[in-house]
């Protein structure tokens, strides 16, 4: 009985490890985990995504995960016809967990963009990504999806659920659009937006490794949104300046941009 019950859990894990294949010709069949799965669908010929279902009560990480997790990783060496990939993240929010900690990620299936160049326009793409990604609820559990997917050229019925991905991820724009950064304190900096209605805004950074810069509200005025940046940990012998890549969300839509922060007096 014993030996029946490994072999029974041995041919169920080959059986999620293995690789999914297409279940239609613009997506592939769900990779199972035990609180989640994974599929790719395609938007059009330059635009894939990876999507994400979660069981109720779990979350995945983003990026940068916050205090705990892990970030999720992607390797697309196993495509043909692909020059680059550009991954995209929706953004992300700020999530309570039961130890106290603070996860930057997603608590609903979550999808994301996926942008590719291909190197020969006249020929076609298959996209092959093996991806590890984290599963939390009570316990943290790993993830995994090996997928392969040829992009048609046909219109594809998950156009709107990429689209609509692409554009919760944060748009790009220079520093200087992004607010007024100044000193604030002995050991940290104030940023300034210019106050946008709609959502409450909130501000996620993400500092060079062995960096911990967290970010906080600050006291507003009638015009501007404002946060305290904190430097918490620093590399032994690192100095500043260091370039920060900040991800605003709320107001009219996400925003990110890097800046180059030095002393703070």
């Amino acid at each position: 009985m014993g030996m029946r019950v490994i072999q029974a859990s041995v041919m169920a894990f080959a059986a999620l490890a293995a690789p999914a294949y297409s279940a239609d010709e613009f997506s592939t069949d769900w990779a199972t985990s035990a609180k989640s799965q994974a599929r790719l669908v395609v938007a059009d010929e330059g635009l894939a995504g990876f999507e994400i279902q979660l069981a109720p009560g779990a979350i995945t990480y983003w990026r940068d995960p916050g205090d705990a997790g892990a970030a999720p990783t992607f390797d697309f060496s196993g495509s043909d016809n692909v020059a680059k990939v550009e991954l995209l993240f929706p953004a992300p929010k700020r999530i309570a967990e039961s130890d106290g900690s603070e996860a930057f990620g997603y608590e609903d299936d979550v999808t994301l963009p996926l942008r590719i160049k291909r190197r020969d326009p006249a020929k076609p793409v298959t996209l092959a990504v093996h991806a590890n990604y984290a599963v939390c609820e009570k316990i943290c559990l790993p993830a995994e999806a090996r997928l392969k997917l040829t992009l048609p050229a046909a219109a594809s019925p998950y156009a709107s659920l990429v689209e609509s991905a692409l554009a919760a991820a944060p748009r790009p724009i220079p520093p200087k659009e992004f607010g007024d950064f100044s000193p604030y304190g002995v050991d940290g900096w104030r940023l300034c937006a210019l106050h946008e209605a709609g959502g409450s805004r909130d501000l996620f950074v993400e500092p060079p490794q062995g960096w911990l810069i967290t970010a906080e509200p600050a006291p507003n005025d009638a015009s501007r949104d404002c946060f305290k940046l904190t430097l918490r940990e620093k590399p032994k012998d690192a100095d500043l300046p260091v370039a920060l890549r900040l991800t605003m969300t709320g107001g009219q839509g996400p925003i990110e941009t890097t800046i180059e922060v030095g002393q703070p007096r």
